[in-house]
């Protein structure tokens, strides 16, 4: 499981950079057109933000308990996946409606974040 960790938030951390360059230097036009840099920029920061946590789960796995970081990294996944991608889509799409999917990612990440907390309590 560590080391998927790794792997994952390795090919997470290398397609923020590829996502955000494309977007800094191809659709940058097409984005302040229909004025979504904005959120095309918090999409990739908050990828980044927590590629940088599964790093973390993926150093602390056998410290803490795995059963718990399990879900801690499965959730921040989803939650990547969710708040970021659904952002993404608003941006390439211009389609306001998918925004309905973005709290269900951040509410992931922030169950994620518990998670962790929880992992170090029951460590204890």
């Amino acid at each position: 499981m560590k080391n998927l960790i790794f792997y994952i938030a390795s090919f997470l951390g290398a397609l923020s950079i590829i996502i955000g360059a494309f977007g800094a230097h191809v659709f940058e036009d097409f984005f302040l057109q229909n004025d979504r840099l904005n959120t095309f920029e918090i999409a990739v920061r908050y990828q980044f933000y927590h590629v940088f946590f599964l790093l973390f789960i993926g150093l602390v796995y056998d410290i803490f308990n795995k059963k718990i970081l399990k879900y801690a990294f499965l959730l921040a996944l989803t939650g990547i996946l969710l708040f970021s991608g659904s952002l993404y889509l608003i941006c390439f799409t211009n389609n306001g409606s998918l925004g309905l999917i973005t709290p269900f990612g951040g509410l992931a990440l922030i169950m994620s974040w518990i998670c962790f907390f929880l992992s170090i309590a029951k460590a204890d």
